[in-house]
């Protein structure tokens, strides 16, 4: 808890090392942290402050996840308004020695008044439903994108009823105790929405797809290993997730849930402290290059280095007053010629 404010700050790490589940979700060829990880730190985040229900939750950037070493993470939980709400944000940056920026990932609400929810998984499998061929989902996951390990090859079963989707799922029994730790096993819940992903198995879903809007999420029930799942449509493009335990009691449920397309560039410009550009240099072999590649006119103008022994402040106000000096020259037109002002610098970064 902040000592001047009523937020608060939860801290902590991520790696392979300590965190191996992780390994085994992939995405396009890079370990992301799925977007349930998401879900489950800022649930745990509003039980700090009392707050039951995470009204919404996006997700900005995705969170790769490096082979070696760790990733700091902080979930900051603002200031309650007048009705209790409370803003949520989810952050991350390299825990090397060479901390990089922070980058935010994720930002929502944090509110009050979960209800449970009113439809009933205790029946099971639901009657009239029409069972979807499962064996081999992870082959065609693998062909879309999704390179899913075994902590998240949780699909057992999957039925169709109507428009709504209907599976089971269950985290391998090496991840039943580690289920202990979570209010619900991000692998869980994420295996949790693969029926969506092949649908009735036909695989005409071609792109893939990540988790990128959450509302109205609330926990009912943790640590459980084996689920029982209800995805039925909300809206255009979102779907409202319900999951019960292995016999029926309400565990977690999602008012609506909005997926969105990623592709391997997206991704490859989303590493810890990473942005969606980049320095680049080309070599330049010398100025004589530039005046002579079909600029005509050009003025060439190669920026002196501070000399040696020299006091540095005072050295790089004299360079840049003789730089300000020449370019207001040369825009005064007293040696421009109609030609451009190349300015050449070494060393400047």
């Amino acid at each position: 808890a902040l000592a001047d404010a009523d937020e608060m700050v939860l801290t902590g790490r991520l790696s392979l090392a300590t965190q191996p589940w992780i390994a085994d979700h992939g995405v396009l060829g890079s370990v992301l942290l799925p977007g349930t990880a998401f879900v489950e730190l800022a649930v745990r985040a509003g039980d700090e402050v009392g707050c039951d229900l995470l009204e919404e939750l996006t997700l900005q950037a995705p969170l790769m996840v490096p082979e070696e070493g760790d990733v700091a993470i902080q979930v900051a939980i603002g200031a309650a308004d007048p009705t209790g709400r409370r803003s949520v944000s989810v952050f991350s940056r390299s825990g090397g020695a060479d901390h990089g920026p922070w980058t935010r990932h994720a930002e929502g609400t944090l509110g009050m008044g979960a209800e449970t929810p009113a439809a009933d998984l205790t029946v099971w499998p639901p009657k009239g439903a029409t069972a979807i061929e499962v064996e081999g989902a992870y082959d065609l996951l693998s062909e879309r994108g999704y390179g899913y390990g075994p902590v998240f090859q949780g699909l057992k079963a999957a039925w169709t009823s109507g428009e709504e989707l209907y599976a089971e799922v269950a985290l391998p029994d090496s991840a039943h105790d580690d289920a202990q730790r979570f209010g619900l096993h991000p692998a869980l819940l994420d295996a949790a929405m693969h029926v969506a992903l092949i649908d009735d198995g036909s695989g005409t879903g071609e792109s893939t797809v990540l988790p990128f809007a959450w509302t109205n999420v609330a926990l009912h029930a943790a640590g459980a290993s084996v689920l029982r799942v209800r995805i039925a449509s909300a809206g255009q493009d979102s779907v409202s997730v319900l999951v019960a335990d292995g016999t029926g009691q309400p565990v977690l449920s999602v008012g609506a849930l909005v997926s969105r397309p990623v592709s391997v560039e997206q991704l490859t410009g989303s590493g810890v402290g990473g942005g969606l550009h980049e320095v680049v240099w080309r070599p330049l072999v010398s100025a004589g290059v530039v005046d002579g590649a079909g600029v005509p006119g050009a003025v060439v103008f190669e920026v002196p280095s501070v000399g040696v022994g020299v006091d540095p402040v005072v050295g790089v106000r004299s360079v840049l007053g003789g730089v300000l000096e020449r370019v207001q020259g040369w825009l005064a037109d007293e040696e421009s010629g109609g030609g451009p002002l190349v300015v050449v610098t070494r060393g400047a970064v």
